[in-house]
């Protein structure tokens, strides 16, 4: 609870610093004829989007994922059951990301990397192209109920291909196929090999606000697998050159290991959770 009011007393900070950078609120405008503004955040909502940060440019987010919703005030409506993901995102260029982050959930470490491949352009390419790459460490398994655990089983990899497309002034969608590998899994019938299908989009509601949703289709989970696809709807508004994010969704983790391959809610039981991101641009 301490994290969480912490949080809410820094809301002020992140959200109206670095007046100065006014100038990036969405416009519809194109610069050398490369469609701008396709996402203003750099997720979706669980998805990464093809948005990277700028060159030199450090971007310090904190995620936040409460419990669930279902338990109404036994759990104060998720409060009590929240987790946190720290990211620190550094732009090498306008067109490569690196980052490392810590989350709560199950103790993962990650780093990653992110850069353009294509961009859509007026009258030309169609599309903008991203590629990311991650690999994470789960710290949370423990040798006293994994007496066969070694180092490598606390590993896991992605790999996405982030296609967008920015259709109209207030429309952007994206595709996101994507293979992610778990040394371990909980599932004994699961592959550890897994591959999905990520669909997301933004709409814009005004200047500053968008209603944002994405989808990831599990292509080869398991029969016997108690976890879901996970589901996401959320609002970006942007303040000062910084979006806040916040979203409902059936999956706690933040990483894209935990959101595609075990996600445990249900949004026809209410079991949904509530979240929210913080940026900072330094």
């Amino acid at each position: 609870m301490r994290t969480l009011v912490c949080i809410i007393f820094c809301i002020p900070y992140f959200l109206f610093s670095q007046e100065d950078l006014l100038a990036e609120i969405d416009t519809d405008s194109s610069q050398n004829d490369v469609a701008n503004a396709v996402f203003k955040g750099l997720k979706i909502v669980n998805f990464e989007s093809t948005k990277l940060v700028a060159k030199k440019e450090l971007t310090f987010v904190v995620a936040h994922r409460f419990g669930s919703i279902e338990n109404g005030f036994d759990s104060f409506f998720g409060l009590d059951d929240a987790v946190t993901r720290l990211n620190f995102i550094y732009g090498i260029s306008d067109g490569f990301n690196v980052s490392v982050s810590r989350s709560s959930f199950q103790k993962i470490y990650e780093s990653a990397i992110k850069y353009r491949i294509a961009q859509q352009t007026e009258n030309g390419f169609p599309f903008t192209i991203v590629g990311y790459h991650s690999l994470l460490i789960n710290t949370a398994l423990e040798k006293d109920n994994l007496p066969k655990l070694e180092f490598k089983h606390r590993l896991g990899y992605t790999t996405q291909v982030l296609i967008s497309r920015k259709l109209n002034s207030k429309l952007s969608v994206e595709l996101a196929p994507t293979y992610f590998h778990d040394n371990y899994v909980v599932i004994d019938e699961q592959d550890n090999s897994q591959f999905a299908l990520g669909l997301g989009g933004r709409y814009k509601l005004g200047k500053r606000w968008s209603l944002n949703a994405d989808y990831g289709w599990h292509l080869n989970r398991a029969s016997n697998s108690p976890f879901k696809n996970p589901l996401s709807f959320g609002v970006d508004l942007e303040t000062g050159g910084h979006v806040f994010q916040m979203h409902f969704t059936n999956a706690q983790a933040m990483n894209t290991n935990g959101f595609l391959g075990q996600a445990t809610g249900d949004w026809g039981d209410g079991n949904i959770y509530f979240g929210f991101n913080l940026s900072r641009v330094f």
